[in-house]
């Protein structure tokens, strides 16, 4: 039973002690002076408002507090003690924690064994991207070699994301070198942008922000692979950066399939793919850009994208070289 109906039993009990009082005053004791009976209702009118006011108040401060309760991201049960069926809703959310933390075990116990197994697929890959090299067929050797570029690709995707993912997940914020972090990522990225023919605009300035040197990179290769996927007749990427108020922005730009107006504010939402069908090339997970998104709130950057379908795609992100603005 919530406060509220406590406060309107209470009242309805004192209305009919006081009715029953006020009915006994005046047929049992027709002799009394009728003033004392009104000055004893007016005293006690004037305590009952004044309990009522206070039971007031405080039911609506209770209420005020549970509306700001509801705003949090946490349980909030243990602040209501007086709330019907107290005990059931205690060990319910007793019952659902222990659910939970075991579901969180498992599936970090499954990260750990997809990590490891992450490791012990790149020895083999490895090995097979040298003996690919002494395919003397050259067409046999490039397709075999583009496949097995593939599945490194989609390794690393795999063995990063089980990091992001992870609550023991470790980034390290220091000074690295800008102009690194773009080469690292085209290398990553090489073989496919030369199959593409791609034709590269690189222009960023010698400048040093602070930053996970190989996260930031792997954000870089999930913009480039879309860069590449997504190639059409004219195979450009764009690389540029510009400094302002402390802040470096970085351009990633590409002049491929573009992205819809109804689509460009959910990119970096998790599993969305959109409406374009990217040529019937690939069938997109919608997992990339989100990871994307996720590694750059947490490294403490910014990330904005605006595109014009079938013209081009920009993306920005914006750092800091001042450790103090993080």
């Amino acid at each position: 039973m919530n406060d509220w109906k406590k406060m309107k039993l209470y009242f309805l009990f004192c209305f009919f002690l006081c009715l029953s009082y006020n009915l006994y005053f005046i047929y049992l004791l027709p002799d009394v002076n009728p003033g004392y009976l009104c000055y004893l209702d007016f005293l006690l009118g004037i305590c009952g408002l004044l309990i009522w006011g206070i039971g007031y108040w405080r039911y609506r401060k209770k209420q005020a507090r549970k509306r700001e309760l509801l705003k949090q991201q946490t349980v909030i049960y243990s602040e209501f003690p007086d709330m019907e069926g107290y005990e059931i809703a205690e060990h319910d959310v007793r019952v659902l924690n222990e659910q939970l933390e075991e579901q969180f075990r498992a599936n970090c116990d499954l990260q750990d064994y997809i990590a490891k197994w992450c490791h012990e697929v790149k020895i083999p890959l490895a090995a097979s991207l040298l003996m690919n090299q002494k395919i003397e067929d050259g067409k046999l050797r490039f397709q075999m070699q583009e496949q097995l570029e593939r599945v490194s690709q989609q390794l690393n995707a795999a063995l990063l994301g089980c990091k992001v993912q992870s609550s023991l997940f470790d980034i390290q914020i220091k000074s690295v070198h800008l102009p690194e972090c773009v080469r690292t990522s085209i290398r990553n990225n090489q073989f496919f942008l030369i199959k593409s023919h791609f034709q590269m605009e690189i222009d960023v300035e010698d400048v040093q922000v602070y930053t996970d040197k190989s996260w930031l990179v792997y954000v870089l290769d999930q913009l480039i692979g879309n860069a590449i996927k997504y190639v059409r007749e004219a195979a450009v990427l764009k690389i540029w950066s510009r400094q302002a108020d402390g802040m470096v922005r970085l351009f990633v730009e590409d002049h491929g399939e573009g992205i819809r107006e109804a689509d460009i504010r959910r990119i970096f939402e998790k599993g969305y793919v959109g409406s374009s069908h990217h040529n019937g090339k690939y069938k997109s997970t919608g997992m990339g850009l989100y990871m994307a998104a996720q590694m750059i709130e947490r490294l403490g950057h910014q990330i904005t994208v605006e595109s014009q379908p079938s013209e081009y795609t920009r993306f920005m992100i914006e750092m800091t070289q001042n450790l103090t603005l993080l």
